[in-house]
Parts: structure tokens; sequence; C-alpha cells
């Protein structure tokens, strides 16, 4: 992780200039207008998601584009990566190493990479091999936008074998990555291994003679060393290499093993000298390569600044709206981004906002009391074009539009400029001569108080003409403002139009809702009595205001009221068509159902008689076959007459058959079977007959049952308890 934010000093974007340098950002007037309507904040959270340097850089500098094309593929490639994010895809950019330094000096000539420098290259060739290999042949189409950031590049193999032909995965140069250094660390191996069989048994011996500490032996100057007691460090022959801070202890490298010592300090020298000259040589082999890996680099920090769009659209449950190439705006239950998170961590609900600029109605004019939202939804619209324009998903209905403009104008809140000896209203004033000389068609403008600061006849005045001036330019915008003159004028004015924020009377709160058609009231009087100022305060200042004023503000309060009724109605209305036309769905839903049973109950009794029948032909069939064979083979007459008595018989029944079966479908058209047992007194169906009469009189197991005038007397176990069918009320 120490890597992630080293060598700041290198500039990341110094390695991808081209990728900017054809997009034109969006001009700002004045230059803080981004952060008078916070989208400095907006950076900032947008660089809290990000991982890499080059990503964060990117998101600090975040730029406000006017190519549609450029809008597009940006807002494409945020809600793309949001999809994947939210349907738990794993994508491989794993990237964060900053490693610009090292990509700096790989296309510098003789410049040397050092072994953990060539670890981090191997591990951003890892992560481009890995996403070329997710982009297979049916993720390239569905996820165009975020392949076309790797369509122009290529992998490159030879790049990670290069690396793992000289490097182990620790990063250490491998034994055989030349002849010399196989030599030079088999020495050194042996030299270690001679020196360690003698050392152990110097130690050893010295132990035994009572001169060693208890730690025996030690490295000291990269030498091996045995720590002896002070007081026998004369009795060792050898160099002294240093004492403990206590000087109790002493480090002496004994005489037999200097020479070792000396032998395998030489192969270490040489050792490290082969590994620079092997390390200087992949450098520059891999030299011709710094372009692609640079290319590489900037691939891994666009997917992780794409990655940082989706986390932060994530947390604003914001999506991609449509864009068109003509200035205009059309917001649909849209939310003030920061508002809405701020909200989402403290439970309180957000009220969104609707509204509609174009081609009729360019300019709105919100009015409203102080404190009522007016100046949260001009930021709400300003903030959200700036996002869009700068490829971000933002928190509104997906069926919203945005148009594209070029510049954004902004006057809000007090500009007062003590440098310059300006007041309010000369700031005011020099502002608003700025937008009626600059602005055009394809400016965005926002003036919040418009006309403030000055004359209320006078500033209200100017106020007008600088709105005829914007309008005669064709210039989109938001005004807010208390001055009644400039709501008359939106009334009559084509292309302007009046809007005003919802307040409670009766409970003198602000209802943050925007209303669109009809201009405000300030609510002065109502908000003075809500603090609990005096009444015959309020009451001589009422006297005070001209009776036309009065009036008309009075006339405001009593049509917005008004208004909020019959919207809440109209709600109610809405709520009740709603749940008739779901009623209907369900009831159309039934009857369908219903009748589909019944037409599949149909189709199954009409297969069923059709198999009956079928079944019966081949009966008949096969038995008709039998006697016409029997009579070929009868000899005598006799034997014919029999084969034709049989025959007869045959079909007699078969028709006797058919004509009760025809009797029995009349009676079950009729009546209904019982499962009662008869009673005296009873309409009953005889078994035999299939006739049916009134059982007048049971004489224990034989009944007697009356057909017309006709008494019969039957077996009680042969007749069946019916009942008449109703038809439309009456008997059938």
């Amino acid at each position: 992780m120490k890597h992630i934010f080293a060598n700041c000093s290198v500039n990341i974007f110094s390695l991808t200039l081209p990728v900017f340098q054809h997009y034109k950002s969006m001009k700002l007037f004045p230059e803080s207008a981004g952060v008078q309507l916070e989208f400095d904040k907006i950076r900032h959270l947008l660089a809290e998601h990000t991982r890499t340097l080059y990503a964060r850089e990117k998101a600090l500098e975040l730029r406000v584009h006017t190519r549609k094309e450029y809008i597009d593929t940006e807002l494409q490639q945020s809600q793309a990566y949001l999809y994947i994010l939210q349907n738990g895809q794993p994508f491989p950019n794993d990237f964060i190493l900053n490693i610009s330094r090292e990509l700096q000096l790989l296309g510098i000539p003789g410049a040397v990479l050092s072994a953990e420098d060539f670890l981090m290259i191997r591990r951003l060739a890892e992560n481009t091999k890995d996403l070329f290999r997710w982009f297979d042949s049916e993720r390239q189409l569905a996820f165009p936008s975020l392949y076309s950031v790797i369509s122009d590049s290529f992998y490159e193999k030879a790049i990670l074998g290069q690396i793992d032909e000289i490097l182990d995965e620790q990063g250490v140069v491998k034994d055989d990555a030349s002849p010399e250094l196989a030599n030079i660390r088999m020495s050194l191996y042996r030299k270690r291994n001679e020196l360690r069989r003698m050392f152990d048994k110097i130690v050893q011996k010295l132990t035994k003679a009572g001169y060693t500490t208890d730690i025996d032996e030690a490295f000291l100057n990269g030498r091996r060393v045995v720590a002896i007691y002070a007081e026998h460090k004369r009795q060792v022959k050898g160099i002294l290499h240093g004492e403990s801070d206590t000087r109790r202890t002493s480090y002496v490298e004994p005489e037999e093993t200097i020479e070792l010592n000396n032998d395998i300090f030489s192969l270490e020298n040489e050792e490290r000298a082969e590994v620079y000259r092997i390390l200087r040589k992949l450098t520059e082999m891999l030299s011709s390569y710094a372009p692609l890996l640079k290319t590489w680099f900037r691939i891994a920090g666009e997917f992780d600044f794409i990655r940082a769009k989706a986390k932060l659209a994530s947390d604003l449950n914001a999506v991609h709206p449509q864009i068109i190439e003509k200035s205009g705006i059309h917001l649909i239950s849209a939310f003030h981004p920061l508002l809405f998170l701020y909200n989402k961590k403290t439970g309180k609900p957000v009220v969104p906002v609707n509204i509609n600029l174009d081609d009729k109605n360019r300019i709105l004019v919100i009015s409203g009391p102080n404190a009522g939202g007016k100046t949260v939804t001009l930021k709400t619209v300003g903030l959200l074009q700036l996002m869009v324009q700068s490829g971000l998903l933002v928190p509104v209905h997906p069926d919203s539009s945005f148009g594209i403009f070029r510049q954004l104008m902004i006057h809000i809140g007090d500009t007062q400029s003590i440098e310059f000896e300006l007041s309010t209203y000369s700031s005011h004033l020099k502002n608003m001569k700025s937008f009626m000389e600059q602005a055009n068609g394809r400016t965005l403008f926002f003036i919040d108080e418009l006309g403030s600061g000055s004359d209320p006849d006078l500033g209200g005045a100017f106020a007008e003409v600088f709105l005829e001036e914007l309008l005669k330019r064709h210039a989109f915008g938001i005004v807010t403002t208390h001055y009644l003159n400039l709501k008359v004028m939106a009334n009559k004015t084509a292309g302007i139009i009046n809007g005003s924020m919802a307040f409670d009377e009766k409970n003198l709160l602000p209802l943050y809702q925007l209303n669109i058609g009809k201009p405000g009231s300030s609510y002065t009087f109502s908000i003075a009595e809500r603090i609990g100022l005096n009444p015959d305060l309020i009451n001589r200042a009422r006297q005070l205001v001209n009776e036309n004023h009065f009036s008309l503000d009075k006339l405001l309060n009593r049509t917005e009221q008004d208004l909020r009724k019959i919207e809440q109605r109209e709600k109610e209305l809405q709520k009740l068509l709603k749940e008739n036309e779901l009623l209907k769905k369900e009831m159309t839903r039934q009857l369908d159902t219903e009748k589909h049973r019944q037409q599949v109950e149909l189709l199954k009794q009409q297969n069923r008689i059709t198999e009956e029948r079928i079944v019966y032909l081949k009966d008949m069939e096969r038995k008709l076959r039998q006697l016409v064979f029997d009579w070929r083979r009868a000899e005598s007459d006799s034997e014919k007459r029999e084969v034709m008595r049989q025959m007869q018989v045959l079909l007699f029944k078969q028709k006797e058959k058919q004509v009760n079966e025809k009797v029995r479908k009349k009676l079950d058209a009729r009546y209904i079977e019982l499962d009662d047992e008869p009673r005296e007194g009873q309409k009953v169906l005889m078994k035999q007959n299939n006739q049916v009469g009134m059982l007048t009189e049971i004489r224990g197991k034989k009944a007697i049952v009356q057909l017309g005038v006709v008494p019969i007397t039957v077996d009680l176990k042969d007749l069946i308890a019916v009942q008449e069918r109703v038809v439309d009320g009456e008997p059938d």
C-alpha cells in the first residue's frame, strides 16, 4: 500500500493528455460557480470512492463537458459498472499501485528499474491480462461502453514472459537468469556452508571455554562474529568489530574465518553487480513497451474512476437520464444530491422537485416565503446539470431529460466586495451586465433574489429589464424573487413562467414543494405571527402597506391554499382511480380464468365422449367381423340362422342401449340425483326403466311408486331420490 499515493510529484495526467484534449469544458461564470453550487463537494465525495491516485486526481479535477458523445459514453460506463455492482458480478481491476514514476523511468535510456519495480509492473500486466480475458465476445456486446476503454489497446504476453524469465514470485532474480549468476551463487553456497561448519566448531570451542555470552554469535558490518565477554576478548585471535552499549560484550571475527568472510564478501559484490547488469538488460528489453504499459496504467485508472462513479451513484440511488442535444431541462422527481445523502443519514424525508424548461418556457420565476426552499430548488437544478455534463448519474426519475449547455452563470447571495468598494447592489448590477453581454441560447443561468439590495420599486424595474434581455437572448434560467412586479410579468410574458414554494399557513410551516404555474405569497405577516411578534406591531405594519399590494399578496396566499386543497383532492381521486383500475384488472383476470377453466372442462368432456364412441365403434367392428367370419364358415342353414340371430341381438341391444342413454341424458338435464335415502312423498327414479314417479308408500323392502294414474310396486333398492333442477328461479 505504500506505493498507492507515493511519488505524488509525478503528474499522472501527463501520461494520458490525448484522452482529454479534444473535449471542451463548460464555461462557468463566475469562476466560483462550481463552489456556489457545491459541485466541489461532489468531486470530493467521488474522490473518496477512488483507490488509485490516477482516479483520485481525475475526480478532484472533474470536468464539465459539452460534447454529447462524450457525456453519453461516460454515463453509459457509469450505468454499466453500477449494473455489475448491483448484480454482484466480479470485475477484474485490482491494480491500485501508483507506478507512474517507474513507467516514466522505463522510457528513459540508461535507467535501471529495481526488482520491486518490475514486480509492480508484472502486477499491472496480470491485471491487464484479466481485463482482456473478462471482456469475451459476449461481454463486449453486453457492455460496449466499458469495452471501449480497452478496445484501442491490446495485451502483450511477452511482457509477463520476460519478467518471469528473470524474477521469481517474490521479486528475487532467479539463479538461472544468467550463467554467471548461477556460478556466483553456487560458489557463495559452498563458501557459506564451509564458513558455517568452521564457525560452528569455533563457537563450540569458545563456549566450552566459557568465553561466549548467551547470544553466541551475530552479524556485524556484514561479517559473522562471535559474541564473547569483554574480559576474554584478548584471548580470542581475530578482528574486534565492536562492543555492546554496556561494554560487557565484544564482537570478534575469529582469525580462522577472516579469509572465508573475505571470499563471501567478494562474491556478494559480484552477485550484486551481476543482478544489476541483468536488471539493466531487462529494463532495456521492456523499454520498448513503455508506451503500452502507460496505456495499461491509464486503463486501470479509468476503470477505477468508473467504479468510483458507480459507487457514488449507488449512494445516491442515481440513474441514467435522457440526454438531448439541444438546450432544455425536464426534471421528474429530482433530488438535491447532498441533501439526499444528509437526510438519508438522519432519516428525514426529501421532497423531490419537478421542473420543465423548454423553448416555450425558458425562464422560471420562483416566489414564496423565506426558508421555503427557493434557493435549494435553484441549486438542485444547477448541481444536477453540472453532474450530468460531467458524466455522473443523478438522483432523478429515469424519464427525466437534460439538454447540453455550453456556459453556466450564477448569482447567489451577498457578493459585496470590500476590495473593489462594491456594495451588494453594485456587485449585483456588475454580474447582471456580464449575464446580458454573454448569455445566449446555450446559457443556463441562476439568479437568487433578482433585484434585491436596492429600492424595491427601482430594483424591481431593473429586474424586469434584466429578464426581458435574457429572454431575448434565448437563455434558460431560474430566478427567485419576492417582487410582485416580477410575478405579474412572468404571468403575462411568453417564455417566462411562475412557480411558487408551497406553505402550510395553518401550521405556518414550509412544505419545500415547488408548484409550477402560479406565483406564491411571501407570507410575511404569517411568518411574523409564527415567530410570536406582537400582534399590534403586525397590524401597524399591515396599515403601512399599500392596500393594492396587500390585497394582491393576500389573493396569492388564498390562491395557493386553494390550489393545495385542489391538489390534495386530485391526489385522493387519482388514488381511488388507481384502486378502481386494480379492481377492474383483478375482475377481468378472474373472469378470464373462469372462462378458461370452463373451456378446458368442455374440451375434456368432449374428448371423453369422443374416446368412448371410438372404443364403442372399435368393439362393434370387432364383434361384427367375428359374426361375418362365423356366417361364412357356417355349413348348414341352422348355423347360418344362429349367426343371424346373434347379429340381431347385438344390433338390437346396442340400439336399446343408445335409446336408454338418450333417455338418461334427458333425465340428467331435468333432475338431480340425491344422496339421501328415498322418502315417502318424494320423487324417485326407477333404475330398471329410467322413469320418474312419486314414492307414495314404503312397505319394508318394497315401495309403491305412482306413475301417472298407475301405482307400481318395485324393490326399494332400485329407487334413487331425485329433485327437479331449477332454471332462472323456476323448476325446469
